[in-house]
């Protein structure tokens, strides 16, 4: 019987030992702020502006259509326990309202980041993302105004290498005749296709609204202009130009509106570069 509380102590002063340990070894609460963004085009810059900074996660996976998401239990825990929310606020992300509403967390603060230059709202050109990267920025220092000067520095910094990237890209651009290219493409890509300056004969939705009708349509005028290249967006459906390029006989190309739809392609850089070298290979062809 002794034995037996002998080991019976023994066994809770080991517990404890152990608990003592796990717990001196478990992260410490930290002060980051808790950031959440619809896109991975939100996501990459709040993480390189944001650095150590911010704690961010993101929901809507880069390769999906945001208007084809699904809201899973995972993606209410992460406003629930969030500071800030970051989105778009396009029709596509209507869900955003019923998510933030079953999160019913009262100190979250929500932020729309809807940027245009001029006409342009197509968050993979130079000029809008340099936009984006102020309007967040701004919504940062806005419920951290702590680390603004942190957030300022860092924006000053992506903002610069936007602009080298853009000039790289423009001295490439610059060596083709893109004006004399005609094309037809996803009507959410005419933002892209114009600033690298191909011709747009015509744009056309996804899969669902291409009926035999606007197909036959699109392949008339396409062989009336001599469209030589077909441009298809990943996200909104990769395939839906897939009939009007094979009845003109042309080039057919996928590019992305989001950092991470391909593979390498994180960031906007890696992100802008693909695209650039997919147009520039099949006009070569």
């Amino acid at each position: 019987m002794k034995n037996s509380r002998v080991l019976i102590i023994a066994i809770l002063v080991l517990s404890l030992v152990i608990a003592l340990i796990l717990g001196g070894c478990s992260p410490a609460e930290t002060n980051q702020l808790k950031v959440v963004t619809s896109t991975s085009l939100i996501v990459q810059i709040v993480e390189r502006v944001g650095g150590d900074i911010v704690d961010v996660v993101n929901i809507i996976p880069p390769a999906q259509c945001p208007g084809h998401f699904d809201v899973k239990p995972g993606d209410i825990q992460k406003l629930a326990d969030a500071d800030l929310f970051l989105l778009h606020g396009w029709q596509g992300e209507m869900f955003s309202q019923d998510l933030i509403a079953t999160a019913n967390n009262p100190d979250l603060a929500v932020v729309n980041i809807n940027v245009r230059v001029g006409e342009n709202t197509n968050w993979m050109t130079p000029p809008v993302q340099q936009a984006a990267v102020d309007r967040i920025v701004a919504a940062l220092a806005e419920v951290d105004a702590e680390n603004s000067a942190a957030y300022q520095q860092s924006a000053a910094e992506l903002k610069a290498q936007i602009e080298a990237k853009e000039a790289e890209i423009r001295a490439k651009l610059a060596k083709e005749d893109l004006a004399s290219i005609n094309v037809m493409c996803s009507d959410q890509l005419p933002g892209f296709i114009q600033w690298v300056g191909l011709n747009i004969i015509a744009t056309y939705g996804d899969p669902e609204s291409l009926t035999p009708k606007v197909v036959r349509e699109l392949v008339d005028k396409g062989r009336e202009e001599n469209v030589t290249l077909i441009i298809d967006n990943l996200q909104s459906g990769q395939d839906a130009g897939v009939p009007i390029a094979m009845d003109i006989g042309c080039q057919r190309i996928i590019l992305s509106n989001f950092p991470g739809g391909f593979d390498n392609t994180e960031t906007w850089e890696k992100a802008i570069d693909l695209n650039v070298e997919l147009i520039l290979e099949a006009i070569a062809q």
